[in-house]
């Protein structure tokens, strides 16, 4: 079977937005909102508090996000909902009038496009929540309402609220606020695939899907992609699994994963013991124990040989998340284990992901202190978003970087020296975690380049070998300058 995936996704550098923490807009478009209050900005964020960040915001941010290099935006749920998150939907048909409703929507569609940026929204199809018509009409009007069957109801009376009584419907993990649909309801399905065209042929780029494992209906993902592609051929697919997705990525239906698998060993390489265990323990993703080289580059050889190599161009690579501390954070506020770890996302084939703040140095803990909102331009860290913005560079100026072939070529200690190779075209990346300065000697074929264009570290040529010192936690890159 030929797999075909979204060319675009494989040359693309996301940026993940929590769209009530990135940006408020500074021309407040609905009198409504000048009555609601907001938290604080810079405020400690709460479970249940809104800090009022907007998509009119977003518009007035895609300068920003075109400087640092970033050519498509995954949004977190953008549509009506009674929680800062919005995984709770109340009508998938309407983004939030917090969010600035379907207008400011159809106008970011217009001005990211214009920008060549792409937008990936996310779908939250296993559940509801209890406001949405449907399961609200149950809570109104009991076994005579026509859409038991759209749930699953275990026994009556249902418990909405009330913890001290079951709920006696099927929820997800077991909040009752997130009504599980009925995949086997014929008509449930049909619902679910109208509202994935409706936002495709509304002009979005494709669609992230959460907890997309809960849903098990009998062919329910084949036929999301076939009625997605059928729209648009180049949408992309791509579903929240944070273990193994071998029986997802078959070719029928995702195009790649939220690629946890990559961010747990790269971060345990990168940060090594600097990893606070009280931000990452009971994660589903395992960033520790502290791996040296041999075994990061033995993990990373693993991870790519599950899936088929167009499969692996279009992984959606991160290091942190919504639903992760801060990588900051996870390394005990030490840069040098984010710049290591950034660079070791920005050249691994995949598209790279960066969960908003990242580039400027944004900490945060456990859910909702990683919501934390964008901070004002006097807090960020600018090393840190110059940093971001040459690898970004670099990125999109090596096609090697995007879609080359990727080899390790040494692993001693801490320090990992790999290839990536299109055609006429070679890059290698050097890394030294440790402490103490490294050396790296590899053989020199004919195009091996010599010349840094990134990093601390230095090349030379002796004969058919090259040797290349590389300074303590850092990481260099070399390749023929364009």
């Amino acid at each position: 079977m030929q797999i075909h995936t979204p060319d675009w996704v494989k040359h693309a550098v996301f940026y993940q937005i929590f769209p009530d923490r990135f940006s408020r807009s500074q021309q407040l478009k609905q009198k409504l909102l000048s009555a609601v209050a907001f938290e604080d900005w810079a405020s400690t964020p709460t479970l249940y508090g809104y800090k009022g960040g907007d998509l009119w915001g977003v518009i007035e941010r895609l300068d920003y996000l075109t400087e640092l290099g970033i050519t498509a935006i995954y949004f977190t749920p953008i549509f009506q909902s009674a929680s800062n998150h919005r995984y709770h939907t109340h009508d998938y048909y309407k983004v939030d009038p917090l969010l600035g409703g379907n207008e400011a929507f159809a106008a970011l569609l217009e001005a990211a496009h214009s920008r060549h940026i792409k937008v990936v929204l996310d779908g939250v199809f296993n559940h509801a929540s209890r406001g949405f018509f449907f399961f609200h009409d149950i809570l109104e009007n009991g076994r005579l309402s026509p859409w038991l069957d759209w749930f699953k109801i275990d026994a009556w009376p249902l418990s909405p609220y009330n913890v001290e009584q079951p709920a006696n419907y099927a929820c997800w993990d077991n909040n009752r606020a997130l009504p599980q649909f009925n995949h086997d309801n014929p008509v449930v399905r049909e619902y679910i695939m109208e509202v994935a065209e409706y936002w495709i042929r509304a002009g979005i780029d494709g669609w992230r899907l959460d907890v997309p494992e809960c849903v098990t209906a009998e062919g329910f993902w084949q036929e999301f992609r076939e009625r997605v592609k059928a729209i648009n051929p180049e949408a992309y697919i791509v579903g929240e699994i944070w273990t193994d997705a071998s029986q997802w990525l078959d070719g029928t239906q995702f195009d790649g994963v939220m690629n946890y698998l990559f961010a747990a060993p790269t971060i345990a390489f990168a940060a090594g013991d600097r990893v606070q265990m009280e931000y990452v323990q009971d994660r589903s993703y395992k960033p520790y124990p502290a791996l040296f080289a041999v075994e990061y580059a033995a993990t990373i050889e693993r991870l790519l040989s599950l899936y088929d190599w167009q499969l692996q161009l279009t992984q959606l690579n991160l290091l942190a998340s919504h639903d992760t501390a801060r990588l900051m954070t996870i390394a005990g506020g030490d840069r040098e284990s984010v710049e290591i770890a950034t660079l070791l996302l920005l050249t691994f084939p995949g598209a790279p992901s960066i969960y908003y703040g990242d580039e400027v140095g944004l900490p945060g803990g456990i859910d909702p202190d990683s919501r934390q909102g964008f901070p004002l331009e006097t807090q960020w860290d600018r090393k840190l978003l110059a940093y971001h913005r040459e690898l970004i560079a670099l990125r999109h100026r090596y096609r090697a970087l995007r879609t080359g072939s990727y080899k390790s070529l040494h692993a001693s200690g801490q320090s990992y020296v790999f290839e990536r190779r299109l055609d006429d075209e070679t890059v290698l990346v050097a890394v030294n975690a440790g402490t103490e300065p490294a050396r790296a000697v590899l053989d020199a074929p004919p195009g091996t380049p010599a010349s840094v264009v990134f990093g601390p570290g230095t090349a030379s040529c002796d004969g058919p070998q090259l040797q290349l010192e590389l300074p303590p936690r850092s990481g260099t890159i070399l390749a023929e300058p364009l």
